[in-house]
C-alpha cells in the first residue's frame, strides 16, 4: 500500500513577523493607552520593569520594553531579555508529553506507576504528627493516572508552595525538590522520593495544584530515553526557532537574564535567597530540569509556542501536534472541579468557558492561559487570533496590576 506524500509544509504558517496594528486590526489608539498604563506602572513602582507583546493573526503588533531590567545595577530592559517563565514551562512540559501520546507511547489513563514503579500504591494522608511530621497512611481507591498528573487532580502536593502546611513539612523531610535549585540532583532522584509519600486526596477526586509536571518531565526521559532538556530543544525549541528558551542559559546569553527584584525602602533591589537562589538558571550543578517550573524565556519565543498552538499544532512547516491532539488539550478535562466556572483545566492550560467569556475582559470561550511564579502572564484567544505576554520579575509584596489591566485593554484594542 503507498501513503499519501506528507503535506503538513504545504499550508505552512509563516515564523511571528512584526506588521502595523491597523493591518491586523488592532487600534493603534487603543495600544498606545497600554503603552501608557505600563508606563505609569513603571513610575508608581507597580514594577521595576517589563517587557509586553502583543499578536494578532500570527503578526506581532507590539513588543515594547519598559523600565529596568536591574535597577541597581542601572541596566535597562530590552525586548529580548530573557525571564524565569516558572510554572509556564508546564504547557510546554505537556506539549512534550502530548507529542509521545500521538506516537502512541502510553494512554492518559495508564497508571503512573506502569512507567515508574517507584509510585507503587497510592496511599493517601491520614494522620500527621506535628512534632516530629511522622504520618500514617490510608489506601486510595485509585491509582495516580497519566492524566492526572497532567490535569493536577492526582492528589500529589507541592512543598514549600503547597496551602496545607503538613505538605510542606512532610516534603522538605523527605528532601524534596519542589521547584528549581542549583543543587547536584536530577529530575530522577526528586520524583522518586515523591513517589514513596502520601497524597492530598484520592486519584481524580479533586484539583490541587502539584508538582506533577515535574513527574511527567522525568515520564519524558523514561519513555523518550532522552534527558528532558534535549527532548524540548530537540523537539520543541529547535523546531520552533524558540533559541532563547533554556533551562539553564548559555553563557552568551547569561547577561539578558532579567534580575528578580522585590521593593524595599521603597527601592527595587534583588530579591534575597531563600529557599531557592534567584541565579539558578545560571549558576549551581545544572542538572535539575524541573517540567513544572525551569524554564527560562523571552516574550517572543513564548508568543511563538503560543502561535503553534493557536495554529492547530504548527508552525513554519513544523508540526508539533496534530490538530484533533490540541483540541483535546483544550477540552473539559477536570469538570467542575477548577475554579468557580469562569474557566475549566485541560491538559496543559486553564481554558475560558462561556460563563468567563461573558463575565468581560479575559477574551473569547476557548481563550487559553496561565502564569509563573515571579509574575508573567500569557493568554491565547483562538476566536480572535489574539496573544498577549507580560513578562515581569518580582517577589515580595508588590502592588501590580498590570496584569488585568494588560489583558482587559488587550481586548478592548480589536478593531476589525
Amino acid at each position: 500500500m503507498t501513503l499519501p506524500a506528507q503535506t503538513e509544509s504545504a499550508q505552512a504558517s509563516p515564523q511571528l513577523s512584526e506588521t502595523s496594528p491597523g493591518n491586523a486590526g488592532m487600534s493603534a489608539e487603543r495600544l498606545a493607552k497600554i503603552d501608557a498604563m505600563l508606563e505609569k506602572a513603571i513610575a508608581e513602582d507597580q514594577v521595576p520593569g517589563a517587557v509586553a507583546l502583543i499578536a494578532r493573526n500570527g503578526k506581532i503588533i507590539f513588543h515594547n520594553a519598559y523600565g529596568m531590567a536591574d535597577n541597581q545595577a542601572k541596566k535597562e530592559m530590552t525586548k529580548d531579555a530573557i525571564f524565569r517563565i516558572a510554572s509556564q514551562t508546564k504547557a510546554i512540559t505537556s506539549t512534550a508529553v502530548m507529542m509521545l501520546w500521538e506516537e502512541g507511547k502510553f494512554q492518559l489513563d495508564d497508571p503512573i506507576s506502569k512507567y515508574i514503579p517507584d509510585f507503587g500504591e497510592a496511599q493517601i494522608l491520614d494522620t500527621f504528627n506535628e512534632t516530629d511530621s511522622t504520618y500514617t497512611v490510608k489506601p486510595a481507591k485509585d491509582q495516580i493516572t497519566v492524566r492526572d498528573l497532567i490535569t493536577h487532580t492526582s492528589g500529589l502536593g507541592y512543598g514549600v508552595i503547597d496551602g496545607d502546611e503538613r505538605f510542606q513539612k512532610i516534603y522538605a523531610k523527605a528532601g524534596i525538590t519542589d521547584l528549581f535549585t542549583t543543587e547536584d540532583i536530577t529530575i530522577g532522584e526528586s520524583v522518586k522520593k515523591l513517589a514513596k509519600l502520601p497524597l492530598h486526596h484520592n486519584p481524580g477526586d479533586a484539583y490541587s495544584y502539584s508538582e506533577g509536571l515535574d513527574v511527567l518531565g522525568y515520564f519524558v526521559e523514561r519513555i523518550s530515553g532522552l534527558p528532558f532538556d534535549q527532548f524540548l530543544r530537540t523537539r520543541i525549541f529547535q523546531p520552533l526557532g524558540m533559541n532563547d528558551t533554556w533551562f539553564y542559559l548559555p553563557k552568551e546569553k547569561q547577561d539578558r537574564l532579567v534580575t528578580v527584584q522585590q521593593i524595599e525602602d521603597g527601592k527595587w533591589r534583588k530579591y534575597s535567597e531563600t529557599f531557592y537562589d534567584t541565579d539558578y538558571p545560571i549558576k549551581g550543578a545544572k542538572r535539575f530540569f524541573s517540567g513544572g517550573a525551569g524554564l527560562s524565556s523571552t516574550a517572543k519565543d513564548y508568543a511563538t509556542f503560543l502561535q503553534m498552538y493557536l495554529n492547530n499544532g504548527e508552525l513554519n512547516g513544523k508540526r508539533i501536534l496534530g490538530r484533533t491532539t490540541v483540541q483535546s488539550i483544550m477540552g473539559n478535562q477536570t469538570g467542575d472541579l477548577f475554579g468557580d466556572g469562569r474557566k475549566h483545566y485541560g491538559l496543559a492550560f486553564g481554558v475560558v468557558s462561556e460563563k468567563g467569556r461573558d463575565s468581560g475582559g479575559i477574551g473569547s470561550t476557548g481563550t487559553f492561559d496561565w502564569g509563573g511564579y515571579f509574575n508573567t502572564q500569557y493568554f491565547a484567544d483562538p476566536k480572535e487570533q489574539v496573544i498577549g505576554v507580560l513578562m515581569k520579575q518580582t517577589q515580595g509584596d508588590v502592588s501590580d496590576e498590570t496584569g488585568w489591566k494588560f489583558r482587559q485593554m488587550v481586548f478592548a484594542s480589536i478593531d476589525d
